[in-house]
């Protein structure tokens, strides 16, 4: 069991509707030693990549992004889920439905920040049905920018993301998979990796 699994089984909860409560250390409040720790695993699996940019989606991701690219020495980009009148000029625009939050967003990102010369490492929090990461992957096409890997902290392995992601033949990283959660016992179950 490594790191982060060993933390979800001390203090993630698992709700009905296949939920698991990270909150209290990575997506509310975030555990910046477990961040790093993260940080530099994503570094160590991307290690062989010429990364130049790191990309997530607000809001979840960003903390977890931030310090992956302290590690690769990089700036981060975060597609934002509204215009606002701060954002000028002309941006990629990608629409994104949200498992957690039930709902369907137009995910932006300023075209100023993201160009054919980016190499770019993908990282969010949770992967479940992957329509995040697949908006995330239309905006770097559409940019013309290289995806040279994604970086998850949580996938759950029980829902198709994951899969889909990897069909497309990206590398995929995933620090945790959670393979079954059972609300009743509030047990986690994981794939050896």
């Amino acid at each position: 069991m490594n790191f982060l699994e060993e933390r979800i089984t001390k203090d993630g909860i698992v709700k009905e509707g296949n939920i698991l409560k990270v909150d209290s250390f990575i997506n509310h409040q975030m555990d910046t030693e477990l961040l790093d720790m993260m940080g530099a695993e994503f570094k160590r699996r991307f290690s062989d990549k010429n990364i130049n940019k790191i990309l997530t989606i607000e809001a979840s991701g960003i903390g977890i992004a931030c310090i992956t690219a302290m590690h690769f020495k990089t700036p981060v980009v975060f597609a934002k889920k509204s215009q606002s009148i701060n954002i000028d000029g002309e941006v990629y625009c990608a629409e994104v439905e949200s498992f957690t939050h039930k709902n369907t967003n137009h995910v932006i990102v300023s075209k100023k920040f993201l160009n054919r010369d980016d190499h770019v490492l993908i990282i969010d929090d949770f992967l479940a049905n992957g329509c995040a990461l697949q908006g995330l992957i239309s905006i770097c096409n559409e940019a013309g920018a290289s995806i040279e890997g994604i970086g998850i902290a949580v996938e759950k392995g029980f829902q198709p993301g994951g899969q889909i992601i990897r069909n497309l033949g990206y590398q995929l990283e995933s620090l945790a998979i959670v393979d079954g959660m059972d609300a009743s016992k509030g047990s986690i179950t994981f794939r050896e990796q």
